[in-house]
C-alpha cells in the first residue's frame, strides 16, 4: 500500500492552498502609495491634558512595532496624516463604599475624533468622528494609602487606543 505517500501528497496540496486564516492586525488594506504616516499632536477640547499628550506617541510606537510604515513628525513629509482630538472626557463612579457612600471605582469614558487622510488624494482612509474608549480604575478610601490611579489609567487607556487605532487602520474597519 502507498498510503504514506498519499497522505504526504494530500498534506502538500492542503498546505499549498491555505485556509484564508490570518492574524488580526497583520492585513495591509492601506493604499499602496502610503509608505510614511505622520501622527501630529492631538487637539484637546477637555480639561484633561494627559491623554492628548500621550496618544500621538503611543500610536506612533504602535505603528512602528506592528507595521512596515515609517512614522514621521512633519505632516508635509508624510504620505498619510493621522489627526485626532480628545473631544470629551467623563469620569463616572461605578462602585461605592456602603459605609461612606464614596466612590471606590471609576470608569473614564473618552471620546476621540480620528481621521487618517491620504495626502496625495485628500481621501479619508479612516474617519471616526466619535470613537469612544473606556478604562476603569479604583479609588482608595484610606487617605494614608491613597494613590491616584487616574494617571496610570490614562496611560493604559492611551495604549489601548493606540492598539485599537492601528488595528482599525490595518483592517480597514
Amino acid at each position: 500500500m502507498k498510503i504514506p505517500g498519499l497522505v504526504a501528497a494530500v498534506c502538500g496540496v492542503l498546505a499549498g492552498t491555505g485556509c484564508g486564516y490570518h492574524v488580526a492586525g497583520r492585513a495591509d488594506l492601506l493604499p499602496k502609495n502610503i509608505k510614511t504616516i505622520a501622527v501630529p499632536a492631538f487637539g484637546n477640547l477637555t480639561t484633561r491634558y494627559q491623554l492628548a499628550r500621550l496618544l500621538p506617541e503611543d500610536i506612533a510606537r504602535e505603528f512602528l512595532s506592528r507595521t512596515r510604515y515609517r512614522v514621521v513628525a512633519d505632516p508635509a513629509q508624510a504620505d498619510a496624516v493621522l489627526s485626532g482630538a480628545v473631544i470629551n472626557f467623563v469620569a463616572l463612579p461605578t462602585t461605592f463604599d456602603p459605609a461612606t457612600f464614596r466612590a471606590t471605582g471609576v470608569q473614564a469614558v473618552v471620546t476621540l475624533r480620528l481621521q487618517l487622510t491620504n495626502r496625495a488624494t485628500g481621501a479619508l482612509i479612516l474617519n471616526r468622528p466619535a470613537a469612544e474608549f473606556r478604562q476603569s480604575y479604583e479609588i482608595s478610601l484610606d487617605p494614608e494609602k491613597y494613590f491616584d490611579e487616574s494617571s496610570t489609567a490614562m496611560i493604559r487607556l492611551s495604549r489601548d487606543v493606540a492598539r485599537s487605532v492601528v488595528s482599525a487602520v490595518l483592517e480597514n474597519f
